[in-house]
């Protein structure tokens, strides 16, 4: 089988949670069977990312489309001037005639270098570069990798959105996000969700039967808990990237909300907010009892030496690779609810949940206080993370495509 798959930015190197998702997968899945990735991206072209990939991934193609909005003026004019265009921003500002021409070879088994069985798209963003509609693209499957329920995620900026001219955006966008991600449903042979709670989400837009649900997974072997465990402090952690507005939100919240309850009952405690690309509202958080890491060398050493890692997470979607990141290294985990849909965790045994500001404060306060506690969720969650090895999860990704490609897209 061959497979192309189509993603919009720079996968490599994976340190969000999306381009760790695909980035296993498709290693997984290049085990096994032919993988031709196209990995589109803006900005000044970039020769040492593309040797990189090409290493990692033999085959990839790589497209620049020479796009750049460094500054928050120019990505401010930029949506003004999308702003008629029947797509949400968030997928319009992607679309790429190089890229469109590239994909349509592809699927009409034009290029010979490049005929496939099956094309993957690789979050709702890339999908403005696919054909209209199978019968545009000869015949071969098309599948929809939903990382996320896009719409579902503007939904909730809309709910939680700071102000009124940006809850007027975010409302604006969240209409136009949910009209466009229906029809990508149906335009689609077969969508992939990452959960059973976007399953049914999406269920209300296309048949059940072509909705297939792969969990995600993590690598069990990188974020062990290690020979050694480091010394736990009084410290609690967030991981995520910090130029996601959902992750801004959570750590705002956190500390704003949260926080000043953990420090009048453990003032001692320390907050470290671990991930790259700091929003300037991540940055304004730093103080004596909060830390800023920005990007680091790996999240791992970070884990090992927390006592506990919340995910206060209000919007969002998918499912968080930080949580089973966390689980593996054996941690007490705290989340919202939000925060752990979709995954195979079970509260007050493998992890907290709580909902409100006072809940989450004090689950925090209970698990610092309380060692044995925490060892014992960690070893639980250790064992549920376990159970999510990438290997797993590719093959059930492999097993998908392979029947969607055996019946004729429907399985």
């Amino acid at each position: 089988m061959r497979i192309l798959w189509v993603k919009a930015n720079k996968i490599l190197p994976a340190n969000s949670g999306g381009d760790i998702r695909s980035f296993n997968i498709l290693q997984q899945l290049a085990k096994r069977e032919e993988v031709v990735f196209l990995s589109y991206y803006d900005g000044a072209p970039d020769p040492a990312y593309e040797v990189e990939l090409r290493q990692r991934l033999p085959g990839a193609m790589c497209i620049c489309t020479g796009k750049r909005m460094e500054s928050r003026w120019a990505r401010g004019w930029d949506y003004l001037r999308r702003w008629p265009e029947a797509a949400p921003y968030a997928v319009g500002r992607f679309a790429s005639s190089a890229v469109q021409k590239s994909v349509r070879e592809c699927l009409a088994q034009k290029n010979p270098d490049a005929v496939v069985d099956i094309a993957v798209c690789d979050f709702l963003d890339a999908a403005i570069n696919f054909p209209g509609a199978s019968s545009d693209s000869g015949k071969v499957p098309m599948v929809l990798f939903q990382h996320n329920v896009e719409s579902e995620i503007w939904r909730r900026h809309a709910n939680n959105g700071s102000g009124l001219a940006m809850k007027m955006v975010y409302r604006r966008e969240f209409r136009k996000m949910l009209g466009y991600e229906q029809a990508a449903v149906r335009r689609f042979d077969h969508v992939i969700a990452v959960s059973e709670g976007d399953r049914e989400l999406i269920s209300g837009w296309t048949e059940p039967d072509r909705i297939s649900v792969v969990p995600t997974g993590v690598d069990t072997a990188k974020f062990s808990p290690g020979a050694g465990q480091v010394q736990e402090k009084p410290l609690v952690i967030f991981v995520g990237a910090m130029d996601w507005d959902p992750n801004v939100d959570a750590v705002k919240y956190f500390c704003a909300e949260i926080w000043p309850g953990i420090l009048n009952k453990i003032p001692q405690a320390r907050f470290r907010i671990v991930g790259r690309n700091p929003d300037r509202r991540v940055l304004a958080l730093v103080g004596d009892s909060v830390e800023v890491t920005g990007s680091v060398p790996s999240v791992v050493e970070h884990l090992r030496e927390a006592a506990v890692v919340v995910v206060p997470l209000r919007i969002g979607g998918g499912t968080r690779l930080k949580i089973y990141e966390a689980m593996a290294a054996g941690k007490a985990v705290v989340s919202t609810t939000v925060g752990a849909e979709g995954l195979d965790a079970h509260a007050g045994q493998d992890l907290i949940l709580a909902d409100s500001a006072r809940m989450f404060s004090e689950s925090v306060v209970m698990l610092l206080e309380n060692a044995e506690m925490r060892r014992r969720v960690g070893q639980a969650a250790l064992v549920t993370a376990g159970k999510y090895e990438w290997v797993v999860v590719g093959d059930r990704f492999r097993d998908v495509l392979r029947q969607v490609v055996a019946s004729g897209v429907e399985i």
